[in-house]
């Protein structure tokens, strides 16, 4: 039987927030994977050890069960966010990645600063997964 917990779901998402990246994206695979490797790098998201190709990123946006360097559904996140298409998560799993992204992302010390600061479309669809992202976080910061 499947765990149902929240970091479970969030590796469940995490292919999900690079699809969106892929489908959303205006350029190939392999230009999507630089885009995102070089964000993730000039951001400070991540340090990826080599940029993926762009079946690699399709091998992740298809991916059960298989590890996804955090950093790119990190830096998927921080390029959804800043796109015009305002996209939103489709699943709760999606949603979950969504929120454990955002709060990997930046530093807040509220839950409220944390939902007041997502764009405002995004506020609605992630306000239960970013309170379990929450809870998480917390519960993490007390090992």
């Amino acid at each position: 039987m499947p765990q149902d917990d929240f970091y479970t779901k969030v590796r469940e998402g995490c292919p999900a927030l690079l699809r969106q990246w892929r489908s959303l994206g205006q350029a190939d695979a392999d230009r999507l994977a630089l885009i995102l490797a070089e964000t993730a790098r000039v951001a400070k998201l991540g340090e990826p050890s080599e940029t993926p190709s762009g079946d690699t990123l399709d091998a992740w946006s298809q991916a059960q069960n298989t590890d996804i360097p955090l950093w790119a559904p990190r830096t998927a996140v921080f390029l959804l966010n800043q796109m015009p298409a305002r996209p939103v998560p489709k699943s709760e799993a999606e949603a979950c990645a969504w929120a454990y992204c955002w709060l990997r992302n930046r530093h807040f010390d509220h839950l409220e600063d944390a939902h007041q600061a997502l764009p405002a479309h995004l506020q609605a669809p992630l306000q239960n997964a970013l309170a379990a992202a929450w809870r998480d976080q917390q519960g993490l910061r007390l090992v």
